[in-house]
């Protein structure tokens, strides 16, 4: 049976940052249903410009979403890999058995 390999520490600490917040996670909830606009996601959360500027960007440096232009619009979409990673890391790290990786045998 394969290991998963953990991240370093201050990959998956981006990561929880980056979902640490409440904007941030609504975004990504949204992303989650499909490419959006960036002033779709403005209008729905009721954002400044500046605002969700600044929660992208903290979404697209921790790896969460990408971005593309398409005439003077950025669309986002949600980096289902890197939420993949996530959700495999929790899973990883959950008490109890590790499939024999634990190097003090705590899950036997």
């Amino acid at each position: 049976m394969t290991t998963l390999a953990l991240p370093a520490a201050p990959v998956a600490a981006q990561w929880f940052h980056a979902l640490s917040d409440e904007t941030r996670l609504r975004i990504v909830e949204m992303l989650s249903h499909g490419e959006r606009c960036v002033c779709e996601l403005q209008n729905v959360l009721d954002a400044a410009q500046s605002r969700l500027s600044f929660h992208l960007k903290v979404l697209k440096e921790a790896g969460l979403v990408t971005d593309r232009k398409e005439g003077r619009w950025m669309y986002y979409a949600v980096n289902r890999d890197a939420l993949d990673k996530i959700a495999a890391f929790a899973q990883a790290v959950k008490p109890g058995k590790h499939a024999g990786s634990c190097a003090r045998a705590c899950c036997d």
